[in-house]
């Protein structure tokens, strides 16, 4: 890949229109998108004091806050525990679209308790 600096780069974007609002729609973007750490900071919470509204640790907290890979219900209780809610969505070309039943199956999974399970099948019958 050949090299070009800056001011070249710079150049180029900023004569064209399109590219320039390209470039400034996908800066907009990044600055829409922060981790969890930054999110926690924002909503001006310690880990301590959302470990606390979490029923976990401090360490907990932090091991949240690095992970890569969250199962959504860990995430939905880490947004709650701030005061908000998660929302999942699917983003296409042409638009966005809310995942409505990912949010269904999170709550029916936080309702149901080991009694209101179907029980499994006895030897007996």
């Amino acid at each position: 890949m050949a090299r070009r600096n800056y001011s070249e780069l710079s150049r180029r974007v900023n004569s064209d229109p399109a590219r320039r609002a390209r470039v400034e729609a996908y800066k907009a973007e990044l600055l829409t998108s922060v981790t969890l750490a930054e999110l926690r900071k924002a909503r001006e919470l310690t880990q301590v004091a959302l470990a606390n509204a979490l029923d976990t640790t401090q360490s907990g907290v932090s091991r949240i806050e690095h992970q890569t890979d969250l199962y959504l219900s860990t995430l939905r209780s880490y947004i709650e525990a701030m005061g908000g809610s998660l929302e999942v969505s699917a983003v296409f070309p042409d638009g966005k679209v809310l995942i409505s039943t990912i949010a269904e199956a999170l709550d029916s999974d936080a309702d149901d308790s080991p009694a209101e399970k179907p029980a499994g099948r006895t030897a007996n019958g």
